[in-house]
């Protein structure tokens, strides 16, 4: 279709009028809301907007003894969840699509279970699980728990992702392999897969930011990350806005340059995949000589060309 469909009307004169009213009196509304909080931070009872509530941001003490600790610690939590997370769920999504039911059941129990369970739960039962049962102790302890946690429910949600991506494909793409001699399984690692983990690379990149975002929950089993950082520092300064002000455009730094990245690598393998191959010479590969070759040939004053 040549034309974009959608689902309403498009909006006439007197709605686009009445859409810019809106627009206008929701930004007043919000920018009101914006001073009127600026302005209660910058009364001098609460003090939070001053040049000496921003100055340990300037010295190097603040980055190399608080933050720049608990964004490593954040990014090594993350890090290592990501690469759990990743192959456990791709080789749980692969079972969910098992010809074997015992396997299927096995990880949809897994699945529908730890998708359930509230992140942090999970952490605080892997924290005490470590604890007691593993006889982990020190700060491996919660890093052993953040990462566990995060692991167990990002991994049944990249398993349900790549369910979908792959159940979403046309089924002549898996049949195409059975057809040429595959097995089920090879035919699901070479052809479905690969064309399943780019189409639902958003929704992974997604995840992946959830993963980051999450690693702040380490804060309650006494994991030194960025939050837990800030905490001390803002404790040491008496400056908890500004730190928290910080502490959220760190966090909007990395995970826009993690979607950046992600949305170039996407494009990228799109661009590989849509690219344009030239036709094939030979008539036998290419369909299209032969039939253009007896078209010409029909055609009245014209004969076909000797070869």
């Amino acid at each position: 279709m040549s034309e974009q469909s959608v689902l309403f009307d498009a909006p006439g004169p007197k709605a686009l009028v009445r859409h810019r009213v809106i627009a206008v009196i929701g930004s007043l509304l919000l920018l009101g809301l914006l001073a009127l909080i600026i302005r209660g931070l910058a009364n001098p009872a609460n003090n939070q907007l001053t040049a000496e509530k921003w100055s340990p941001f300037l010295t190097g003490q603040a980055w190399t003894a608080y933050l720049l600790p608990g964004l490593f610690a954040t990014l090594q939590a993350a890090l290592l969840a990501v690469v759990l997370s990743v192959a456990l769920g791709i080789l749980l999504g692969m079972g969910r699509l098992s010809q074997l039911a015992p396997l299927r059941w096995l990880c949809g129990i897994y699945v529908e279970f730890f998708r359930s369970v509230p992140v942090l739960m999970m952490m605080l039962f892997s924290y005490f699980f470590g604890l007691y049962a593993l006889q982990i102790y020190g700060s491996g302890l919660s890093l052993f728990g953040v990462v566990a946690g995060l692991t167990f429910y990002n991994s049944s949600v990249i398993a349900e992702l790549i369910r979908s991506g792959v159940n979403s494909l046309p089924r002549g793409q898996g049949e195409a392999g059975l057809a040429i001699g595959m097995t089920q399984t090879q035919s699901l690692l070479t052809i479905l897969l690969p064309q399943a983990i780019t189409a639902m690379l958003p929704s992974l990149v997604s995840q992946l930011v959830v993963i980051l975002k999450d690693s702040a929950l380490g804060f309650w089993i006494n994991y030194a990350e960025l939050i837990r950082a800030g905490q001390n520092l803002s404790t040491s300064k008496g400056n908890l806005i500004p730190t928290l002000i910080v502490l959220a455009a760190i966090f909007i730094t990395i995970n826009y340059a993690l979607t950046r990245v992600a949305r170039l690598l996407e494009t990228r393998l799109r661009s590989r995949k849509g690219g344009s191959a030239t036709p094939p010479a030979d008539p036998l590969m290419n369909p299209a000589l032969v039939a253009g070759a007896a078209a010409g040939a029909n055609t009245p004053g014209q004969a076909a060309t000797a070869p």
